[in-house]
């Protein structure tokens, strides 16, 4: 074949078989680029974590409150081993880690591993941060795993793990307070209420939903948002606003922490309610714990001995019992009652008086304390009518207080009390248990025209600005309004020239009554005391009502004059330097009319 027959051939070749080969390449570019259309697209998504709501004091302290934990992981196979060590400072650096530790800890693994999981929110950011720069600077490399396959880098994950409960004024407003446990909701660390305000309103506390974001990723591995990206908005927990300000309870704490060493007492509470409203200003104790940090040592002072410590109340009972023999028009409070000289016999058992008097006017039965006096005065009363005005007084009842395990004493039946010596010796404090909230919420009837008030420690929940009201107070009129006045008056006796006379203060209405009861351990009456002493304490504006338990002192007098009263009045101090309440100037006043004093006196 000549050269002019192979350049003819050659020309049909290049004629037809470019242009097939151009064809070919044209029809596989459209197969791969409608196939790629096919494609399933690639979805991913982030969750992030709703948090617990907050507890506030009424001085607008966050005293609970939640933060976001991460936790952050990597591949121990996948670090450059040249780079190791700038990968462990780096990381030590933004995480506030220990360098040994971290180092320590991925040599010994070989695969996945946490390096810690709790992050703060502001160390993730960093950490984030750092990752990208770490990927940059290819810190994190290919690697052939076991099954010989090449993987390719896996870089450091900081990933939300859960939340921490934190608590700003460590031990302060504990027990009340409450503490929480951690539970896993969905691979999530959440935490929720065991005692106290944290288990009361832990269903409004809890986080309610997460929120869900869902989408392609970018090559940053961010999630690019689109029309209907977001599937579940994050619902946080509501904040709770607490009546009590963190200040004056703080102050209180440190007072009776003070006391209690002085005295020896196995512990002192001290509550004071609002009396129009029950609403609670301070319920503190000298047994606190810090709720981050829960010991062994701990366990005694978890429980609220407020609420859940039912013991026999003593000489305090006898205001309330008084209350509902006058209530019923059986005794009057100038008459003359025998008082025996201090020595009477109740069935084999001799009473006696700490101060003998052959005889008391009604009145002074109750400001000198006189239990043969009470055992007069009780008798008069009917069993049934005796029953169901301590039942009134929700004695042997729940207060309602929004707390956890509140307990409600106990009284004797009707058939116990048709035994004379059980309804003599409640006339005077034993025979029965109350909490200290019981006979707290009591004495705020005198103080309240006769009617009692549901206390409440929680005012109000907030959430993204808006208040919620619930769990509102209830009202019942226990006593007449005269009835009530009347008992302010010989409270107000009691303080100005009877066994509360530490509690007068100058400018100011102040009433109360003393109780020391033997303390009935192992089947007996023991030789340690409860001391305490319930009050009210009244400016022109506002009127509040007082209790102070002192348990089992060991030093000095167990009498509550001694101990429990003088706190009382410190405490009274308290509240007039810190603007709680104003004094007259000119000197002590009464908030009964003389001729209201008359009325009641006849």
């Amino acid at each position: 074949m000549n050269n002019k027959h192979i350049k003819l051939v050659s020309g049909v070749f290049i004629f037809f078989i470019t242009p097939l080969i151009l064809g070919l390449f044209v029809l596989a570019n459209y197969y791969w680029a409608s196939s790629s259309r096919n494609l399933p697209r690639l979805e991913s998504s982030d969750k992030s974590a709703a948090v617990r709501g907050s507890i506030i004091s009424e001085d607008g302290y966050h005293v609970a409150n939640s933060k976001k934990l991460y936790k952050v992981t990597i591949d121990t196979r996948s670090i450059d081993p040249d780079k190791l060590d700038l990968f462990v400072k780096l990381y030590s650096i933004y995480a506030n880690d220990s360098e040994k530790r971290v180092k320590n800890l991925i040599k010994k693994n070989d695969g996945a591993v946490v390096l810690s999981y709790k992050i703060d929110p502001k160390a993730a950011m960093h950490l984030r941060e750092l990752s990208r720069e770490l990927n940059s600077k290819k810190v994190f490399i290919s690697f052939v795993s076991k099954d010989g396959v090449t993987r390719p880098p896996i870089g450091m994950s900081v990933l939300e793990s859960g939340e921490s409960r934190n608590y700003l004024a460590k031990n302060s407003m504990s027990p009340f307070l409450g503490y929480v446990k951690k539970v896993e909701v969905d691979g999530i660390t959440r935490v929720k209420g065991v005692k106290g305000v944290e288990k009361f309103y832990d269903y409004y506390l809890f986080a309610s939903s997460d929120e869900l974001v869902q989408g392609p990723r970018d090559i940053g591995n961010n999630i690019i948002l689109e029309k209907d990206s977001i599937k579940s908005k994050k619902a946080d927990g509501y904040n709770v606003i607490l009546n009590t300000p963190l200040k004056f309870q703080s102050k209180i704490e440190k007072l009776l922490a003070k006391k209690a060493k002085e005295y020896g007492a196995t512990e002192i509470v001290v509550g004071i309610l609002d009396s129009k409203n029950s609403q609670v200003l301070t319920l503190a104790s000298s047994n606190r714990y810090n709720p981050e940090n829960i010991t062994k040592n701990d366990y005694q002072a978890l429980n609220i001995t407020a609420t859940e410590y039912p013991y026999e109340p003593g000489s305090v009972i006898k205001p309330i019992v008084f209350s509902l023999v006058y209530e019923k028009g059986l005794v009057n409070l100038n008459e003359t009652i025998k008082t025996y000289n201090g020595s009477y016999k109740l069935g084999t058992r001799t009473i006696r008086d700490t101060s003998p008097y052959p005889e008391l006017s009604a009145i002074d039965i109750v400001v000198k304390s006189s239990n043969i006096g009470m055992i007069m005065i009780t008798s008069r009363l009917d069993n049934a009518e005796l029953f169901s005005g301590l039942l009134n007084y929700n004695l042997s009842a729940k207060t309602g207080i929004d707390l956890p395990y509140e307990q409600t004493g106990n009284i004797p039946s009707l058939s116990a009390l048709s035994n004379r010596s059980n309804k003599a010796t409640l006339g005077y404090g034993y025979g029965l248990q109350t909490t200290f909230m019981q006979i707290l919420n009591a004495f705020t009837v005198f103080n309240n025209d006769g009617i009692l008030t549901t206390p409440r420690i929680v005012n109000h929940l907030e959430k993204d600005g808006k208040i919620y009201k619930l769990n509102e107070a209830t009202s019942k009129q226990v006593i007449s309004k005269k009835t009530a006045d009347a008992m302010k008056f010989v409270l107000t006796e009691t303080v100005n020239r009877g066994t509360g006379r530490k509690a007068r203060t100058k400018g100011l209405e102040i009433g109360g009554k003393t109780g020391t009861a033997r303390v009935f351990k192992d089947g007996s009456y023991s030789a340690v005391y409860n001391s305490s002493f319930f009050g009210f304490m009244n400016d022109q504006n506002r009127s509040y009502t007082m209790g102070v338990l002192v348990r089992e002192p060991t030093k000095g007098s167990y009498y509550a004059a001694q101990n429990a009263l003088p706190i009382f009045k410190e405490i009274i101090d308290m509240m007039i330097n810190d603007g709680y309440l104003t004094p007259k100037h000119e000197g002590n006043f009464t908030q009964i009319s003389e001729e209201e004093l008359s009325r009641i006196r006849d």
